[in-house]
């Protein structure tokens, strides 16, 4: 589990095949900040914009602290971002005894969506994402959403012909801290629904066909 509250921002430095073929997967070499790794072990799970991942290999001492990670072909066509090089938002498990800063995250990419706008408002960003229409009913003012591993609270829903846009205000601290400020425009991002929505939404309908 985590809290969509991002520990470091890192970046993909290396890909390689796992294979030849389009069914294999690929091994991604992840950039640290310095001492990230330094509670990190083999088979720990950390979080790259969302998607939640297995640590195969570290360099600890190293100036550059460097993790890799398996992502198989089947995570590679439900997520964005991990497939090309370029900076990623790191978030460690979370322990027993950890705040729990944003909302509980398990690391499990619901669908992809495409930022529509972003711009400055004020002192703040205004972020603007179609959500796959599915994940619609899911969404809600002042609900929360992930993106691209972020625990963020949802401003504005708009339900289009085309999918679900959702509005969401980025303050400085989140601009500064994540690798969110990349966003342009036409970029797909990794969404997960709160868990709490994707329950209500199971117990409604168990209670619809219940009374039916």
């Amino acid at each position: 589990m985590f809290t969509g509250i991002i520990t470091g921002v890192g970046r993909i430095t290396r890909i390689d095949d796992l294979g030849a073929s389009q069914t294999h997967g690929k091994r991604l070499h992840v950039q640290c900040p310095p001492g990230y790794l330094d509670d990190a072990g083999l088979g720990d799970s950390i979080a790259i914009n969302g998607a939640c991942m297995t640590v195969t290999t570290l360099q600890q001492d190293a100036q550059t602290p460097v993790f890799t990670l398996d992502i198989s072909a089947e995570s590679l066509d439900k997520t964005a971002g991990l497939d090309s090089v370029g900076d990623v938002n790191l978030e460690k498990a979370l322990r027993a005894n950890d705040r729990l800063g944003g909302h509980l995250v398990s690391g499990h990419v619901d669908g992809i969506g495409e930022v529509t706008h972003f711009a400055p408002v004020g002192e703040s960003w205004e972020l603007r994402i179609c959500a796959p229409q599915a994940l619609g009913k899911y969404l809600a003012y002042k609900g929360s959403i992930t993106v691209n591993g972020v625990s963020l609270t949802v401003n504005r829903v708009n339900d289009l012909g085309v999918g679900c846009e959702f509005s969401i205000n980025l303050i400085p601290h989140t601009i500064n801290n994540t690798a969110l400020h990349r966003l342009a425009p036409g970029i797909r991002v990794n969404l997960e629904i709160d868990v709490i929505a994707r329950y209500v939404e199971r117990m409604l309908s168990l209670g619809t066909q219940a009374g039916s």
